[in-house]
This record gives structure tokens, sequence and C-alpha cells, in this order.
């Protein structure tokens, strides 16, 4: 699994066409939140609003089953890789989804709040920043190398021969480690002030609690 997983991160940025346990953000070591960061955004404007509306229209029908519905996802591949990281959301990764496409995230940020989970973004990952933007206006952030656990509690580490075998916060047995990454979202379900590719969300911060 560890290795499928790293594969599909590696792959989406070859191509270059194209980061759940009920546990609040405090349990996030300061360094692994502090390592994926956001470059400031602008919305998209110009000639290629129309396109990317009807980018953004295709994606919202193709992901629509999730969100409200984290089982769903579940359901369709998608695993726990990071718990709540403030202003962003808890992520789920497919890691059968190779490359961009629009209708197919292999990222899903969430939301929770009791009982309920809503999806705000979705995220794609390349290893290096792609050549042409997928989207129109597209802008990016970053997340910095670490090891991932099952539980979805994370370290920062510049190798994968750096990860400890067991989470450092609860013990979880290890799962995947990626190297830096330059990441997109989109704030597809959830509106964003901070604009549509931001990283962060100010009006996710009451879900910080988990």
């Amino acid at each position: 699994m560890r290795r499928t997983l790293l594969i599909a991160l590696a792959m989406a940025g070859a191509l270059a066409v194209s980061g759940c346990a009920a546990r609040s953000a405090a349990s996030q070591p300061a360094a692994p939140v502090a390592a994926h960061q956001h470059a400031a955004t602008t919305p998209a404007t110009g000639g290629d609003g129309g396109h990317l509306a009807a980018q953004l229209a295709k994606a919202r029908l193709a992901t629509a089953r999730y969100a409200t519905n984290l089982h769903a996802a579940k359901a369709d591949g998608y695993q726990i890789i990071t718990r709540m990281i403030p202003d962003m959301g808890w992520h789920f990764l497919n890691p059968t989804i190779q490359g961009f496409d629009v209708t197919k995230p292999p990222i899903l940020v969430y939301e929770h709040h009791g009982d309920a989970w809503q999806l705000g973004a979705l995220e794609w990952v390349f290893t290096a920043t792609p050549s042409t933007p997928p989207l129109p206006g597209a802008t990016y952030g970053s997340f910095a190398a670490a090891c991932h656990y099952l539980d979805g509690t994370f370290v920062a580490a510049p190798s994968q021969d750096a990860c400890p075998k067991r989470s450092p916060q609860t013990g979880a047995r290890f799962n995947f480690w990626h190297p830096d990454l330059v990441t997109l979202h989109v704030w597809l379900w959830y509106p964003n002030p901070a604009g549509l590719y931001s990283g962060t969300n100010p009006y996710v911060r009451p879900f910080n609690g988990g």
C-alpha cells in the first residue's frame, strides 16, 4: 500500500499536466502543519472565465456524491492522509488516481463538525510546478516532504529512511512518505473569500477543533 501511495503522488508530478478519528488540530505538531504552506492567490479572471466555469461545473457534478458523504468517498477508495490542518481541513487521498483530470481529484479536503462531514476543496499534487496551469489562473502552494501514518498523523522528514516506524504522536503504523510537493487547492464546495485557489480558508476556522 505504501508503495502504491508513493507512486500515485510521484506520477501526478511526472505527468505535469496536471496534502477518520475525531481528533483536534492540536494533536498535529507545529512542524508538519507549518510545512503545508500556500502562496497568496488572486481570483481567475479574463478570457478564460468561460472555460474555467465549464471545468468547475464538470468537477462539481463528478464530486457531488461526496459533498456531505465521507462514507461514499471512502467506499470509492479515499483514505485519510492528514487530520485537520488549521484553516484547511482533513485530507483524504485516492492512490489509484494519477495525473490531472478535473473530474477525478486525487485528494478531497473535508471539514468536520460533530458527526457531520462537509467537502470543502478538491486538491491535486505535483512533484514540480506544471509548465502549463491545469486550470485558468491556477496558483499553487507547497507541502514539505513528510512521513504519513495510517491514522492521518504525519511528521516532516527529508527521506523515507528518516521516518519513524510508528507515529510519534499516536503510535500508528507507518503508511507512506512523499517528497516536497506542489499543491493545487480548488474550493469548489465551500466559499473562500481568499480565492478559489487559496490553500487556506478563513471561513473554515470554526472547524479547526476537529
